[in-house]
């Protein structure tokens, strides 16, 4: 099964680019690597959830955002490299949570992103993480998440 077969199997989508909110590009190829510029949780051009996670935004809804955010990730991914069968592995993730000072869930989040990973690409989507808080992300959004993935 291909990821795309896997993704729509999962009753998801894989959604169009989300375009540079400013000077940049989706994702930039090197060698066997593609960095993928970080996607925060954009559906149909518009943030599907704003604020800090801890106070205005549920770690459910938190997780929810991360999966969009690597959904926007693997299309940006895909508009590099043409079809997401070439992903070799995703070497690394790195999950931004804007939230609350007290609030320390930020792996739990991450997970939401790191685990689609892994159901749609299996053994490749296995990957290093990091999760960091943050104040403030681009458009009050919670969450964003970027990649770096080794492809053929």
């Amino acid at each position: 099964m291909t990821p795309e077969e896997k993704i729509a199997e999962l009753g998801l989508t894989l959604p169009p680019v989300v375009a540079p909110l400013a000077a940049y590009v989706p994702a930039v190829r090197t060698g066997d690597l593609v960095y993928t510029s970080g996607q925060v949780p954009m559906v149909d051009g518009k943030p599907a959830f704003t604020g800090k996670v801890g106070t205005e935004v549920s770690l459910d809804d938190a997780r929810e955002a991360a999966k969009i955010c690597a959904l926007n990730a693997l299309a940006a991914l895909k508009s590099e490299i043409g079809d997401l069968a070439k992903v070799v592995r995703i070497v690394k993730v790195v999950a931004f949570v804007a939230s609350d000072p007290s609030f320390t869930q930020q792996p739990q989040v991450a997970n939401a992103a790191s685990e689609l990973l892994g159901e749609v690409l299996g053994e490749a989507g296995k990957h290093a993480r990091s999760a960091v808080g943050v104040a403030v992300l681009p458009l009050d959004v919670p969450v964003e998440v970027e990649l770096i993935a080794e492809v053929s």
